[in-house]
């Protein structure tokens, strides 16, 4: 039996992995979000629209690359990156982060695959 390239065969394998995830999903709802945004020092008028946003992501894979597209009628966003590696992010109001924690505060967004 032939050996896939190996290069080829990760790339297989963070497919299978993902492919639970591929897709759009929509939000449902959301604990929390306000506090969260407000520790990370959001301005309150854009707190207040946030809130009320139910945006959608689109979940692709581009060769090894995850993609995620935020749609909403607040702002677009989308990042890509590979699994298990650090990444840079641009947030919905502009800043650039490679992670957050914000003092415990925890906030859970539950989607819906449409």
């Amino acid at each position: 039996r032939p050996e896939l390239p190996k290069s080829l065969g990760l790339q297989m394998s963070r497919l299978l992995t993902m492919e639970p995830f591929l897709g759009t999903w929509k939000l449902v709802s959301s604990e929390n979000f306000e506090d969260y945004m407000k520790e990370l020092g959001v301005n309150a008028a854009a707190r207040n629209a946030a809130v009320l946003v139910k945006p959608n992501v689109i979940i692709s894979m581009d060769g090894d690359k995850v993609k995620m597209r935020t749609e909403s009628s607040f702002k677009n966003t989308e990042i890509s990156f590979k699994l298990g590696e650090e990444f840079d992010e641009t947030t919905a109001d502009d800043r650039n982060v490679k992670e957050c924690t914000m003092n415990n505060i925890v906030s859970t967004r539950t989607y819906e695959k449409v």
